[in-house]
């Protein structure tokens, strides 16, 4: 079993210029936790009076998902969170000699008391614990060996490996995590950046590796290229490997729309099962193969995911896909006719970079239905 922790309401509004009304956080939490996500990450509760409030509002909902809130692991933050109602707390400190170095100007001496102190605390206060191991990937593997027991024997129950900077590959992670887990029985919750374009990969990666979480944004929200999707490893995990989780993926679609709508930030056509484009097909041979059998053009059935396919004509298109959308017209081609429509179809295609409405397919129609009846 893989538990989703979702990090839209966290990481994904850290995304560069996104920031959601509190109207539109509770909605969004209500919608993930109605589809079935098991957690949902929903705040730093240490950025102030607005912040706390929102997010006891929605704790206040009795969702059926759990929630989790943000924090370093400081005095300030976890009395911020203690406020907050919510059934866990992420614990963050870097982990990395680099950011330790030059960030925190910190030991890693200091790392591991600061561990044994707040972990400690925070579980007195009543929480679950996740310690959050910010950029891990770039940590030196025996001191994440100190780390890891330092929090278990201090009562944490999880441990995000977080790749903040999207630097590792599926090998690598999977290398990472199997190294962690043979150390360890410790929930390990892998929290991937897209930064080089393997967020999904190398969550799945982690999953097969080992970890039991799995950080995810809809729709890939979050710092800088953003983080692993929801819908793409909900999908992976359910088509690549026969894992299911609970989450029901029809709703994706409207999950998707609502984070789009509230972030500003628009989905790319050609997104992989969000993208209006996703189950589109233009190309003569796809369209030819759908209409024999969907499988000779389809990795899973996109009803999985509350969706269809759908064929839009243009400069690829066939003669096959021209008779079937003038069909739907009400109107039946002959197989010249359907030529010449084509030809016709793909100049507009080409001139204006966009498939023909229905009423320039009618008027296509119009104009080269009498040549072709000379023609023949």
């Amino acid at each position: 079993m893989v538990t989703v922790n979702d990090t839209t309401l966290r990481d994904g509004e850290q995304t560069a210029g996104v920031a959601f009304t509190a109207d539109e956080k509770i909605a969004i939490a209500r919608a993930l936790s109605e589809a079935g996500v098991p957690e949902i990450e929903i705040g730093i509760p240490v950025m102030g009076e607005e912040e706390i409030e929102v997010i006891r509002a929605i704790t206040a909902q009795g969702l059926r998902a759990r929630t989790m809130v943000w924090g370093r692991m400081c005095e300030r933050d976890l009395a911020a969170a203690a406020r907050c109602n919510a059934n866990s707390v992420n614990l963050s400190v870097p982990v990395s000699d680099i950011q330790l170095e030059c960030k925190v100007r910190r030991s890693r001496d200091w790392v591991l008391k600061q561990i044994r102190d707040y972990v400690r605390r925070a579980v007195d206060l009543g929480f679950e614990v996740c310690v959050g191991g910010e950029d891990a990937s770039r940590a030196d593997v025996g001191f994440l060996y100190q780390v890891l027991d330092a929090a278990q024997e201090s009562g944490a129950s999880r441990f995000r490996f977080a790749d903040t900077l999207g630097v590792l590959d599926p090998f690598e992670t999977a290398q990472r995590i199997r190294q962690l887990r043979a150390l360890t029985d410790m929930e390990l919750e892998i929290h991937a950046h897209n930064d080089l374009g393997l967020a999904t990969a190398n969550t799945l990666a982690a999953i097969r590796a080992g970890a039991t979480h799995a950080n995810t944004t809809v729709n890939g929200l979050g710092e800088r290229a953003g983080n692993a999707p929801l819908e793409e490893v909900v999908m992976g995990l359910r088509h690549l490997y026969g894992i299911e989780t609970p989450i029901d993926t029809h709703h994706f679609p409207t999950i998707s729309r609502m984070v789009e709508l509230a972030s500003g930030r628009a989905v790319a056509a050609n997104k992989c099962i969000v993208g209006e484009a996703a189950f589109t097909h233009e190309a003569g041979i796809h369209v030819d193969g759908l209409s024999k059998d969907p499988w000779n053009y389809q990795g899973f059935d996109p009803a999985e995911v509350g969706r269809e396919h759908r064929t839009l004509l243009g400069k690829h298109s066939g003669s096959r896909g021209v008779i079937d959308a003038y069909a739907n017209l009400g109107l039946t081609l002959s197989a010249l006719e359907a030529e010449v429509l084509l030809a016709r179809i793909r100049v507009h295609a080409i001139e204006t970079k966009r498939p023909p409405t229905a009423a320039e397919l009618k008027r296509f129609y119009l104009e080269g239905a009498p040549a072709a009846s000379l023609a023949s």
